[in-house]
């Protein structure tokens, strides 16, 4: 239901608390209990992983509260700070900092949260702070660490975007513009806020035919890779991909009738002065789809159903074909289909990029409890890694090797960058040098996903198949915020693995 990344190249995942038994005990007998829930009192297996990818290793965590439908993201530091759930775990933090020696687990603060955070969205923000906007019944945001009165500040949006007895703006998206606001997107329109002052700077418009994409209609969301970060007004764009049209979860849930999804992407520049969103057509409609940003800057769509509604058994028709975006393609030859999976990855399911290039795929659980047997679309255990086409052995020659610096370094705003790297079958100039920051993923939706295009300023050979480039670190932290990124050297479409830096 959850996924994170950490610095150490080990995913974290977890779902919610109280499923009942799962396939993984607790170690040394440790058991959880829980008096208040009327089903399961007493808890011996885990929630919660650490995957150690190299390994392909398991290792199980102790979650003490319900972690269900939660939101989170990574501190400058490294640390994942989850935040909300469900009962005993809706005003709950929790904090879970990444080791090599398997000591580490979750831990857990009481009334970290002002209010109930349930289906609610984090950012990570300039000043390394997570905000957490929204939620079941919250049309509110607040702040972790807490500020200073008041604690919870009212956002009439979220209000506004509430459909009745469907809800479609549940887990909104969240992105921060580079003027330092941020632009929310809840059911079919979105909004430009300065949180510092709670005031709602501009208001878009809506999406062309009105049709919900927030949860439970979900679509998916990203922003487009971030150039040319000289301007004075840098060129901003986010993507929205699929939905379900208005009444779809109530027809599901109550008539048992399952509407074709949504088949387009409307996309927006949101630092224009007048601006409008563009519809294009997706090679197929996509409900509870997930939207990655390659280390390239394409975007893989993947996962989810082609009818229905996100929610307990009201989703049909898996999508098993991923899709590519290339964003920098003329409109209508953007999406290029990838190559089917066989396993359907329907509501709460993940994915998440890894520092290697390819994608961790998981999940897929539409049921109340653990179901395996009898249903439709079982609880799926496994674990699949999409591998782009750029890992194909044909382009092994044209692959940059990044040799330095080392793989955890640390980078300053407004620096040089310098990387030394290898090429053997030679380098078409310019190659470019991304930053890629790892995303909270959950519900179709991967938190403070931000991936960076840096600036030239050299780019050299230095041997027979070494080179160099020199780069400009982002300027400020609204381009950027605090904290771990993987930075990638891409020669012709071709990324490198990547190595952390961290940027301060």
């Amino acid at each position: 239901m959850h996924s994170q990344l950490l610095i150490n190249d080990r995913v974290i995942m977890y779902d919610r608390s109280n499923f009942g038994p799962s396939k993984i005990s607790l170690p040394n007998g440790t058991c959880r209990d829980s008096p208040n829930d009327s089903v399961w009192k007493r808890d011996c297996t885990a929630h919660s992983i650490e995957y150690d990818v190299a390994l392909n290793r398991v290792r199980p965590l102790t979650v003490q509260s319900n972690t269900w439908c939660s939101s989170g993201g990574v501190t400058p530091d490294g640390t994942l700070l989850q935040t909300g759930g469900d009962k005993d775990g809706e005003r709950k933090a929790r904090l879970f900092y990444p080791c090599d020696d398997d000591s580490c687990d979750w831990s857990e603060i009481d009334n970290a949260l002002n209010v109930k955070r349930w289906y609610a969205s984090n950012h990570v923000l300039p000043d390394g702070r997570q905000i957490i906007v929204g939620g079941r019944d919250e049309f509110n945001f607040e702040f972790f660490p807490k500020t200073n009165a008041p604690n919870t500040y009212s956002l009439r949006f979220l209000s506004e975007t509430n459909d009745l007895d469907q809800e479609n703006n549940l887990y909104p998206n969240v992105f921060l513009n580079t003027d330092g606001n941020l632009f929310i997107f809840a059911n079919n329109r979105a909004i430009l806020l300065d949180y510092s002052k709670n005031t709602v700077v501009k208001s878009y418009p809506e999406i062309p035919g009105g049709e919900p994409r927030s949860y439970p209609s979900t679509g998916s969301a990203v922003l487009l890779p971030i150039k040319n970060h000289e301007e004075e007004v840098i060129e901003l764009e986010v993507l929205v991909c699929g939905g379900a049209p208005k009444g779809s979860y109530l027809l599901a849930l109550n008539e048992n009738t399952f509407v074709k999804g949504l088949d387009t992407c409307a996309r927006i520049k949101i630092n224009d002065a007048n601006p409008k969103w563009v519809l294009e057509k997706m090679p197929r409609p996509r409900i509870m789809g997930d939207m990655i940003i390659l280390p390239n800057g394409q975007v893989l769509l993947i996962n989810g159903g082609s009818s229905g509604s996100a929610g307990w058994e009201l989703g049909r028709e898996p999508v098993l074909n991923p899709d590519l975006y290339h964003p920098d393609k003329p409109t209508g030859s953007r999406f290029q289909v990838q190559n089917p999976s066989t396993i359907p990855r329907m509501y709460h399911s993940t994915a998440t990029l890894l520092r290697d290039g390819r994608v961790l795929v998981g999940g897929s659980n539409p049921h109340e409890f653990y179901n395996f047997t009898g249903v439709l679309f079982p609880t799926e255990l496994r674990l699949e890694a999409f591998s782009p086409s750029y890992l194909e052995t044909q382009h092994r020659n044209i692959r940059p090797r990044i040799m330095s610096p080392s793989l955890h370094s640390t980078v300053n705003y407004g620096g040089i960058l310098r990387l030394r790297f290898r090429v053997l079958g030679g380098v078409k100039t310019p190659v470019k040098v991304t930053m890629a920051f790892p995303s909270f993923t959950t519900h179709s939706f991967s938190m403070s996903q931000r991936l960076l295009v840096l600036d030239h300023v050299t780019s050299l050979r230095i041997g027979q198949w070494t080179y160099e480039v020199r780069v400009k670190t982002p300027r400020s932290a609204n381009l950027a915020p605090p904290g771990y990124y993987m930075v990638f050297v891409v020669n012709q479409d071709i990324p490198s693995e990547g190595i952390w830096v961290r940027l301060q």
